[in-house]
């Protein structure tokens, strides 16, 4: 029975992995084809080259099934992400600071403190613009540091200046700024959609249908909503809504913050005695993402996007309606230059829901359309236009400048953020505040006219779905109370080393029992403090714990087998020393600071010790076979697996290595590599020859490297550079078997995080970022942002199966951390001198205000007896992440019945009733929230009283009303248990209420 146990454990661990960071393929977003048609008289059309995205997969390919099944539908790079000046610089007091770069290119930055979404984490966002793009960074805040000009542009890789940057005063340059932000693209959309007859292969017998059929209207209808254009007061798309040159009706929708209008082809104005449509084509023809709903089935010849006569048009999405099963099926041409884009097609593309089609469908073309715009044809035009309304301003504002004398205090840190000159005059106090009043009041105008204006996206909604994101996570242990230096998974359990307690045992409630019911387990002391463990590795296939006690000059790499800990624990005996691991050394080990261990470990295990600037190469070959037979035959070998180890070999470097990672070669024949980050550059090592290759080199005078990730495309070795706010990804080819080829790759690119991280974990389709305080989730594939949680004084913990994290934040509060809150009350005003953020009351919606240089630590959660706040640990499972339920049998290490001690600290999850669907805003609801929003802007709302007696008797009015609903919600819960439904607690909710 026991052989059997780990036999599935290899299995499922394996699978883990293999799913986490393996295999990914970019054939699920197409290839690219050459397309050629001819017409109805056999004449070649124009062809070209088009990335064809079918569903289907290559029957030649390593395909595991399931793997990337699952099609999350996200928006990626969405405003309320990406719109960083609009959402919390305008209407705030905020820095602007003009200067020129060592290549007398002019620049501007912005620089603004606030508190992220309300969740009491102040930090700086930061952004620069250059004619190349934009950069946003954000940074944390310190009470006690202040933050310079020069600290942030360093941040952002800027170290050399032809002139310092000078702060702008003038109010006005708001309105200039919103423009240089507008030219990342547009909040609205206008997609064509073109009706195809069955047979129908020139796009002038497409354009000259006068009207559809009854399976088209449906389409349209499922679309958006008929509206008239005469006199229409939304987003127009072009369409002429005073005199219906354009026609008298059209398709509009409102998704997901975006006003989308549809040019439908049959309802452009048709002309009998022009056949080429001119005046369809002139608006559908110059739409970037065209819908193409072709009538017949799937034996009728389908169509090609060379059928339209179109230099604009880079996207085509090919819709066939099937009355047999009532299904849709998608088909997305992608002109080769347009990089990749989600989600990708389900396999087979067919879908039977509508709505879920509705939704998908939209996604990939406003995903389409944004990735279009990378293009070098529009990359090009936007550098040239962000170029030139630089330089523009950059002259209107030098005549303006204060002529000051040179001198490095005038240069640079002439006035921190953080402080508005608390030691000046009265006078200039008073003038200050009176500038910063006028700044604020132009600023919160111009966002007023914005929002009535429909060009901010300020009218968020969800999608019509009511679906979890995969990435919500469950209460894992509501209060520990000793801080975790690392950890790592065992079955369902969590084990977890600490600063003060040693090493210990976690395991979660059982989701079966309510959060009442369940019984707890009270963590168990495998290791003593005298064990200060600083790396671990749990190795489940292996039977294998692997962990780094570093204390001064006695680090050492220690070594056991699971089996021996588990029964320690099963028999109840007494917690381990360092005394008793003596014989669990690796004896070589001393001194280590770093290792690292191969992801992909099957038959063999490989382990590398960096010691100072030496790395030490371990091996620990044993078959699975018997590695299963020594499991079950715990008796008659010994408690230490130090004899299974070899040494390999010695490898000297020019200095200490900060990060490491093994890359498995293809053969496992002398082409196995390590990557190592020291100094400014990242370099491969062969393992059997010591050879080193530079695979990047860092830029930058600051370098903080954070990780390398082995990932496998397509079977072929890559990487993820992970330093400062930087991700870069490096396919490696092996070469003759030993020397690897690193040579530039059209697959290769590079995004930029918008916080620094301090960790990265890769989950495929997605990889997450985990900051001091949010987690950062991207794509893979493309680097592209699609959601930001907000997590406070956030740790990783664990992530090589589930990922592990802690918080400090408490679990009524945490699950309120989304970022996805869009009214103006977002972010609160920059502090000025003399008070910080207004941060909300942890008992409602009223505020306090904390006095400028107060500690924040004092108005964080704290034990009643003034001790340190607990930690609260939270995970994320990985099999939502990688879109496929894998059974895992992992059982806990825990014995129930052994260990029946009360643990009244731990507290199970609470479910939480997901938020109700939100249809899609109509334009009187927009008017209603633009007016609203006036109201809050111009200050026409009741403020909160500064008195201590109001502020009290509104606390208690909110926790009165706190309790009442946590009743009815406890009413609610029982009620969905009855019928069988359970949802975990997370916490941070990506289905939260949008302002």
């Amino acid at each position: 029975m026991i052989c059997l146990k780990y036999q599935d454990i290899n299995s499922s661990a394996s699978e883990d992995l293999g799913c986490r960071r393996g295999e990914f393929s970019r054939k699920h977003y197409g290839s690219v084809e050459l397309l050629i048609s001819s017409d109805a008289d056999g004449a070649i059309q124009r062809a070209g080259r088009f990335r064809v995205e079918n569903g289907s997969i290559d029957e030649t390919s390593d395909y595991t099934p399931g793997t990337w099944r699952r099609t999350d539908v996200h928006l990626e790079n969405p405003e309320y992400h990406t719109r960083w000046y609009f959402k919390y610089f305008l209407g705030k007091v905020h820095q602007n600071y003009v200067g020129t770069d060592a290549e007398k290119n002019p620049f501007f930055l912005s620089v603004v403190l606030s508190d992220q979404n309300n969740q009491r984490v102040p930090q700086y966002r930061a952004i620069l613009w250059r004619r190349t793009g934009t950069l946003k960074i954000s940074l944390p805040y310190s009470p006690t540091k202040t933050l310079s000009v020069k600290s942030i542009l360093s941040a952002m890789n800027v170290d050399r200046f032809e002139k310092g940057p000078r702060e702008i005063l003038n109010p006005e340059i708001q309105k200039e700024l919103l423009v240089l932000e507008e030219q990342e693209g547009s909040v609205n959309f206008k997609f064509g959609v073109l009706y195809a007859k069955d047979g129908q292969l020139t796009d002038d017998e497409m354009f000259s249908n006068e009207s559809g059929s009854e399976t088209f209207d449906r389409f349209l209808n499922l679309l958006g909503d008929s509206i008239c254009l005469q006199g229409w007061a939304g987003y127009r798309g072009g369409l002429d809504t005073k005199n219906d040159t354009t026609g008298i009706n059209s398709i509009y929708t409102v998704y997901q913050g975006h006003e989308l209008m549809f040019h439908v082809s049959t309802m452009l104005p048709y002309s009998k005695e022009n056949k080429q449509q001119v005046e369809r084509k002139r608006h559908i023809g110059n739409d970037i993402v065209t819908i193409v709903f072709q009538e017949g089935d799937d034996t009728s010849p389908s169509f090609k996007p060379s059928m339209i006569r179109s230099h604009f048009t880079h996207i085509f999405a090919l819709v066939r309606y099937n009355s047999q099963n009532d299904s849709y099926r998608l088909k997305i041409f992608s002109e080769e230059s347009v990089p990749l884009f989600g989600p990708p097609l389900p396999t087979p593309p067919v879908f039977t829901d509508h709505q879920e089609f509705r939704d998908f469908l939209l996604v990939k073309l406003i995903n389409g359309e944004k990735a279009t715009l990378e293009t070098p044809t529009f990359a090009q035009k936007r550098q040239r236009t962000l170029d030139m309304l630089i330089r523009s301003l950059y002259q209107d504002l030098m005549p303006d400048m204060p002529k000051v004398p040179f001198s490095p205090q005038n240069m640079l840190n002439r006035r921190s953020f953080s402080d508005v000159l608390p030691e000046s005059p009265k006078s200039a106090r008073k003038k200050e505040e009176a500038r910063q009043a006028e700044f604020v009041r132009v600023g919160q105008a111009l966002k007023l006219k914005t929002i009535v204006r429909g060009d901010a996206p300020t009218s968020l909604v969800t999608t019509g779905l009511c679906r979890k994101e995969p990435w919500e996570s469950q209460s894992f242990c509501s209060s520990f109370p000793y801080d975790i230096v690392c950890g790592d998974s065992w079955g369902q359990s969590l084990l977890v080393a600490t600063d003060s307690a040693g090493v210990m045992l976690l395991e979660a409630s059982d989701p079966l029992f309510s959060s009442a019911d369940s019984p707890t387990l009270p963590p168990v002391q495998v290791f003593d403090k005298t064990l200060t463990v600083k790396q671990m590795h749990v190795l489940e296939p292996q039977d294998l714990l692997i962990a780094r006690a570093d204390k001064g000059k006695d680090a050492r790499l220690y070594v056991y087998r699971l089996s021996t800990l588990k029964r320690g624990i099963e028999e109840r005996q007494l917690v381990r020393t360092k005394c008793d691991s003596r014989e669990n050394k690796l004896e070589k080990t001393k001194g280590c600071h770093l290792y690292s261990i191969n992801t992909h470990h099957g038959v063999e295990l490989r382990i590398v010790v960096a010691i100072r600037n030496k790395l030490l190469l371990i091996t620990r070959k044993q078959s699975r076979l018997d590695c299963l037979s020594s499991i079950a035959t715990v008796t008659g070998t010994t408690d230490s697996p130090v004899e299974d180890f070899q040494y390999i070999r010695e490898i000297c470097l020019c200095d200490s290595p900060v990060v490491m990672a093994l890359v498995d070669g293809p053969t496992g024949e002398n082409d196995h590599m390590i990557c190592v980050a020291y100094r400014h550059q990242f370099d491969l090592i062969n393992e059997s020859t010591g050879d080193a290759y530079r695979l990047h080199h860092v830029d930058s005078n600051r370098v903080n490297f954070v990780a390398a990730i082995d990932v496998y495309e397509d079977g072929e070795a890559g990487l993820l550079l992970c330093y400062n706010n930087i991700c870069i990804y490096k396919k490696v080819c092996p070469f003759n078997g030993a020397t690897p080829m690193i040579q530039p790759n059209t697959s290769e690119f590079h995004f930029s995080w918008n916080q620094m991280p301090n960790a990265i974990v890769c989950a495929f389709p997605y990889i997450l970022a985990f900051t001091t305080d949010s987690i950062e989730i991207r794509l893979v594939v493309n680097g592209n942002l699609v959601y930001t949680a907000v997590v406070p004084e956030l740790q990783l913990t664990a992530s090589r199966s589930d990922i592990y994290f802690i918080s400090s934040a408490p679990i009524n509060s945490a699950s309120n951390c989304s970022s996805r809150d869009t009214s103006s009350q977002s972010s609160p005003q920059t502090p000025t001198g003399y008070e910080m953020p207004v941060f909300p009351s942890p008992l409602g919606d009223d505020c306090i205000r904390i006095p400028y240089g107060t500690k924040l630590s004092l108005y964080m959660s704290k034990d009643s007896e003034g001790e340190a706040p607990s930690k609260h640990i939270y995970k994320i499972p990985l099999s939502n992440l990688i879109g496929r339920s894998i059974e895992r049998p992992l059982k806990s290490p825990l014995v129930n019945k052994v260990l029946t001690a009360p643990a009244p600290s731990v507290i199970g999850p609470t479910p939480i009733i997901a938020s109700t669907t939100s249809l899609s805003l109509s334009r009187m609801e927009i008017k209603e929230i633009a007016s609203r929003t006036r109201k809050e802007l111009l200050g026409l709302t009741e403020e909160p009283s500064s008195k201590a007696d109001g502020n009290s008797v509104k606390q208690r009015r909110m926790s009165k009303k706190t309790k009442e609903e946590d009743q009815k919600r406890t009413a609610e819960i029982s009620t969905t248990e009855q019928k069988g439904r359970s949802l975990p607690q997370v916490p941070f909710s990506t289905a939260a209420a949008n302002h």
